[in-house]
């Protein structure tokens, strides 16, 4: 009895720290409020070569803009892909410096990571992302409130497939992902691996099947900025629409 009352604990704090949907600490938006077929395409741990740009083109040739939520590390190793990702209206989000799970650990040490990634990032993208997706989704109210304060909505999503980082089968993950879709979800796949980059070839065939499959169903696609009707970027202390223009 002690054993199982150690994993319900444990199965507990995870859906608390972890879960996609779990609004406890404070708001972290993982759907848009939508009754009409539209997904926002979200991307983690980029960019990483060739896989983000296998991805892109694939994207620019359906006419499709998606969210990605870019490492600072790996924006260091692949300036030039963040480069071609904004030009083709794709947009840039923050998801920390490093991606390493240490930094929830020490005071201070996630909003440096935070702000140094917000400068990287602005530095190449000629302004300040107004979106962030925290890694591994975790969250707690300090965090999300520090994000906040810094310009910064956090963003959420419903994995494709819980194996998707593994690179399981390209078919399995499409499967899973078309399963899960209904109007306003947030999906989130990941072009690279933590901050290291990685095979992620099953990614990039899942994201062909999964685009064309709800292309079928009648869906179509919005950055996240659009789906929740919030700012993409901030410009000196000001909001930008990225839908304005």
């Amino acid at each position: 009895m002690i054993a199982l009352g150690v994993v319900a604990a444990i199965l507990v704090l995870c859906w608390l720290f972890l879960a996609p949907s779990a609004q406890v600490f404070g708001r972290y938006p993982y759907r848009g409020d939508r009754a009409d077929r539209v997904v926002a395409l979200t991307f983690d741990d980029g960019p990483n070569e060739p896989y983000t740009s296998e991805i892109a083109d694939f994207l620019d040739s359906r006419g499709i803009r998606a969210t990605f939520f870019q490492v600072g590390v790996c924006v260091e190793r692949h300036p030039a892909t963040t480069d071609r990702l904004v030009a083709a209206g794709h947009v840039v989000g923050n998801h920390s410096m490093t991606h390493r799970f240490t930094t929830y650990l020490l005071p201070g040490a996630f909003r440096r990571e935070t702000e140094e990634n917000q400068r990287l990032l602005r530095k190449h993208l000629g302004r300040t992302p107004a979106l962030a997706r925290t890694p591994w989704l975790w969250r707690q109210p300090v965090m999300l409130r520090m994000l906040r304060r810094r310009g910064l909505e956090p963003v959420s999503g419903v994995f494709c497939h819980p194996l998707e980082v593994f690179q399981r089968d390209a078919a399995g993950i499409a499967r899973w992902a078309l399963a899960r879709t209904k109007p306003g979800t947030i999906l989130i796949f990941h072009d690279g691996f933590d901050g290291r980059g990685g095979f992620r070839g099953a990614t990039v065939e899942a994201v062909r099947l999964t685009v064309d499959g709800l292309l079928a169903r009648g869906y179509r696609f919005v950055t996240v900025d659009e789906l929740l009707g919030v700012p993409a970027y901030r410009r000196d202390g000001v909001s930008v629409d990225t839908n304005s223009s």
